[in-house]
Order: structure tokens, then C-alpha cells, then sequence
């Protein structure tokens, strides 16, 4: 149905596909899988007829024998929607915050003349319904739902004319295990239900081994390598592909860290509770544990379940109604001083939403003294700052979108040590990476914690970065610490349901 015959595509002169050829019939799913910037979406922007101004194309990218490439618009937006559906990685960006799900789903059929006012109303619930979205009414708006809710509001979207293709573009890259697990058995439903294809883009290796028919390997604009799924699985012939399948996997060699037997960080019985319209909610009911100097502590669990809510107040940004939080034996509260808030600082999983676009480098770095006032030694932390997370102290003139994503990261790294802290709060700092800079930005975590003596709270429904990256964990469930252990011992011995259903619904890549 869908076949690329040496596509290429090129930007104000500038290639970014080269010569890219595959085909997908009805029915089947195909993997297409590569780290960033390899030209993945593009193929997909391609296909759809979405490319930026400037982009001059060769080959073709027929559609039951249509090039689509020289189709004008009017014929594509038929075919938008009608033939070829999409959903994109981030939900809350892809829907409109001023219109109701069910309308939103009716916009697609009524746009294309498919059915009246009423009849798409009707439709939208239908397939809200068919989405697992049946418990949630239609008139609900995009920030009333969770993360895996207005996902599958963009499935809703995106087979409401029940198209022929569906391309989904990093799709679970933001939720739980959970929830990811729900939303690949819906699209492995829809084809087998449909009898649509799917073009499934990520850079989960599990995810596409789990799920894929065929699997395409992208290497700087080209397919290097293409084939059944257990073809590849078992051979990997091209060395492009072996990289991947290796850092997917990879484990930072965390030798050289000492973890001391004095608790660096003590949590008792805390309790934090919200006022709601329903009433008094408690987010987080009677948490203790304790993190010791040097050692690496995940913190596990499904969205909602208080990670967050706890993390906040670890970091002293919210108060506690009960319980407490110490830090070498001060109080963790928002009232600290700044000598105590110096020692904890935290890392954000979106490290260009959590940078000022306007500022450079050197000032988004030195954002933590803005409390003290500017250190007499201030450009020498900086550089000793960018130094010490690889980059170089050049790069303190630039600003955020000169870097690519791993880079960014490791300047929201560089920031979280220029204060010289000893706890760092890793909030999903590596889930939207692409495995081998997520291999890079790990192998770094552990040569810090090695030379500077940190201790980490990694915070991720990545359940295998925690288990390589971690000496215990903690599972959350419903505001409480349901489990917790060595890290080994958890997730080969999990004595909890809950535990046991987390590891289940994580998609493994076999050896």
C-alpha cells in the first residue's frame, strides 16, 4: 500500500534523506528505528506531505501507486486523515487546550464532509469509546486528562475515517509502563481489527521487538538495514544496527563509587495532601526511607502514583502536613537557607522546557545563584561546570537550540553542579533520549558520581535504566511505598502485585 522508492529530501540544500526504499502492506507493522536526527520523522513529514519550506524531494512516496511527493495540496488534505492518520509524540501539544476531546474528534470528520454536527458527535464517542476513553465524557478538556488518556484521545483523532495507514511517531515515549503497555495492545488491536498498517517510529529497541512485523534501521537519512523483525533480531549485520542493540542494554560501570553507611537523606513518615473541589487528597501517606552518600536510589511507579508530589517536597518546594525530611540531619523545608538548597539540586526530563531560549549558555548555568549573588569565581565554575560534562567552555557563549538533545541535557547537568551539591534529583533526566546518547549521558552520571561522591534519585518509568543505573529501588503505588530493596533482588524477586504487574508491562529486548 505504501511504497518509498529512493526517497531523498533536502533542506535549503541540505540532504536529510538519502535514497530511502521500503514498503508496507495493509495489515502488517513496521519498526522504524534509529537515534535522532537519523530521519525518522522526516520519512514520516514525507509521506504525510508536512515538510518545511525549502524542501525539494526526489524518488517517490506512493500511496497505492499515487506518488504523493507531486500531489498538490488540495489532494493531500484529502488524503490527511482520510487515507493516512498520525500521532505525534506529544499529546498536550497535538490537541487544542480551548476544545473539548469530543469535538476535537468530531473537527476530523466534519473537515472532511464525513458526517453532520450531530452524526460526529456520535462518531467521536464511538471512538473515544474504542480507545478505552468510555468512563470519560466528551465534553473534558485536554488538561483534565493524564499523560495516557490524551494519547489515546489522539488515536480517537487519528482512525476516526478509519485510515488506511496509521503512523505513529514516538507515541509512548512519555508515559509509564503501564500505560504504554495499553496503548501498543490498542494500536496492535487496531491493526489486527482494522486491518490498517502501521508505521511505528521510536527508539525503544523493546518496543519494536515486541510489536513490529518488519524492522528498518535509519543511519543519517539512509535504511542500513531492513527485514523480518526475528531477521534482525538474531543477526544485526549491519555494525549501525549492533550499536544500537548495545547501548539499549548498556550498563555504566559504576565500580569506582563508594557509598558511605551514614544517610545522607532521611524521609519519615512524610505526608502531603492537596485541598480539591471532592476534598482533601493525599497525595503521599507516611513515606520513609533514606538515601546514603554515594549510592544511586530509583524511585518506581505509574503516573499519578506521589513520585512527583514527593519529589517537590524533597527539593523543598512544597510543605509537608506531616512527617519530615532531612538532609545531613537539616530540615528540608521550603523555608531553608541557601547553604542547604545549594546541596540539592534537581534535573529535569525536559531540559529545553526548563531553559530560558533567550538566555545563553553561561547565564542558564549560573540560574542557581541568583539567590546569593554572583560568585567572585563565577566564570571559572562555569567552565569547570561545562568541562566536567564534556562540553567545552566555548560552548558558554551559545544558546539552548544550538545543541542537540543529549547535549542540552548534559547542560542541565552542568547547571545541577555548579552549585557543588551532594544530592541530585534525576526527574526522567534520560526518557526522551535516544539509547546511545542515553548510554553516553549514564556512562557520565556514573564517572561524576565516582570522582565528586554524589548521591542520585533517579525518578523514571524506565524500569530497565533503573535497574542498570541503581543500587536500590522504591515502588510507589497510590501515594505509598508499596516495595522497596537491593535493585537486583526487587526485580527478580518481586514480592508485591503491583511490583510484579510493573515488570510484566515493561517490554524487554532479548539478548
Amino acid at each position: 500500500m505504501i511504497d518509498l522508492r529512493s526517497l531523498s529530501l533536502a533542506i535549503h540544500g541540505n540532504p536529510i534523506l538519502r535514497e530511502v526504499s521500503f514498503s508496507l502492506p495493509e495489515g502488517r507493522i513496521l519498526g522504524l528505528v534509529g537515534e535522532s536526527g537519523s530521519g525518522k520523522s522526516m520519512t514520516a513529514l514525507s509521506i504525510m506531505g508536512l515538510l518545511p519550506h525549502g524542501s525539494t524531494t526526489t524518488g517517490a512516496a506512493c500511496l497505492d501507486g499515487e506518488d504523493l511527493t507531486s500531489a498538490p495540496e488540495r489532494r493531500l488534505c484529502a488524503i490527511r486523515g482520510n487515507e493516512i492518520g498520525m500521532i505525534f509524540q506529544e499529546p498536550m501539544t497535538a490537541l487544542n487546550p480551548m476544545q473539548t476531546i469530543g469535538a476535537q474528534v468530531a473537527e476530523t470528520l466534519r473537515i472532511h464532509g464525513a458526517a453532520s454536527r450531530f452524526q460526529a458527535a456520535q462518531i467521536a464517542r464511538e471512538k473515544l469509546d474504542r480507545v478505552g476513553l468510555s468512563q470519560i465524557p466528551a465534553t473534558r478538556y485536554p488538561h483534565e486528562l493524564s499523560g495516557g488518556q490524551r494519547q489515546r484521545v489522539c488515536i480517537a483523532m487519528a482512525i476516526a475515517l478509519r485510515p488506511r495507514l496509521l503512523i505513529a511517531d514516538e507515541p509512548t515515549t512519555a508515559l509509564d509502563v503501564t500505560t504504554q503497555a495499553q496503548i501498543l495492545d490498542l494500536l496492535r488491536s487496531l491493526v489486527r481489527e482494522e486491518g490498517m498498517a502501521l508505521l511505528l517510529i521510536t527508539h525503544d529497541l523493546a518496543v519494536v521487538a515486541d510489536m513490529a512485523d518488519e524492522i528498518a534501521v535509519m543511519q543519517e537519512g539512509r535504511v542500513v538495514e531492513h527485514g523480518p523483525t526475528a531477521h534482525i533480531l538474531r543477526n544485526r549485520t549491519h555494525p549501525y544496527t549492533q550499536a544500537l542493540f548495545d547501548a539499549s542494554g548498556h550498563q555504566p560501570d559504576r565500580a569506582a563509587t563508594r557509598i558511605e553507611e551514614t544517610p545522607l537523606l532521611s524521609v519519615q513518615e512524610a505526608i502531603r495532601d492537596y485541598l480539591t473541589r471532592k476534598g482533601p487528597f493525599r497525595a503521599v501517606n507516611k513515606v520513609s526511607f533514606t538515601l546514603r552518600q554515594g549510592e544511586s536510589l530509583g524511585l518506581v511507579g505509574e503516573s499519578g502514583c506521589g513520585k512527583s508530589t514527593l519529589t517537590r517536597a524533597i527539593l523543598g518546594l512544597d510543605p509537608l502536613q506531616g512527617g519530615t525530611i532531612a538532609l545531613n540531619g537539616q530540615p528540608v523545608t521550603p523555608q531553608m537557607g541557601y547553604d542547604l538548597r545549594r546541596r540539592l539540586q534537581v534535573v529535569f526530563q525536559d531540559p529545553y522546557g526548563s531553559f530560558n531560549p533567550r538566555h545563553r549558555v553561561s547565564r542558564l548555568i549560573s540560574e542557581p545563584f541568583h539567590l546569593t549573588g554572583t560568585p567572585p569565581d563565577l566564570r571559572t565554575r562555569i567552565s569547570e561546570a561545562l568541562l566536567a560534562v564534556g562540553l567545552h567552555p566555548d560552548d558558554a557563549h551559545k544558546y539552548p537550540h544550538e545543541f542537540s538533545g543529549g547535549q542540552r541535557q548534559r547542560i542541565a547537568i552542568a547547571r545541577a553542579l555548579i552549585t557543588h551539591p551532594e544530592l541530585i534529583v534525576l526527574d526522567e533526566a534520560v526518557s526522551a533520549l535516544d539509547v546511545q546518547v542515553r548510554a553516553r549521558n549514564l556512562d557520565l552520571l556514573a564517572r561524576l558520581q565516582a570522582e565528586r561522591g554524589l548521591s542520585y534519585l533517579f525518578i523514571s518509568h524506565d524500569l530497565s535504566v533503573v535497574r542498570n543505573v541503581t543500587d536500590r529501588v522504591l515502588v510507589m503505588k497510590a501515594g505509598e511505598i508499596v516495595e522497596q530493596g537491593p535493585t537486583e533482588q526487587v526485580f527478580t524477586q518481586p514480592q508485591h502485585p503491583y511490583t510484579r504487574a510493573l515488570i510484566a508491562a515493561a517490554p524487554v529486548l532479548a539478548a
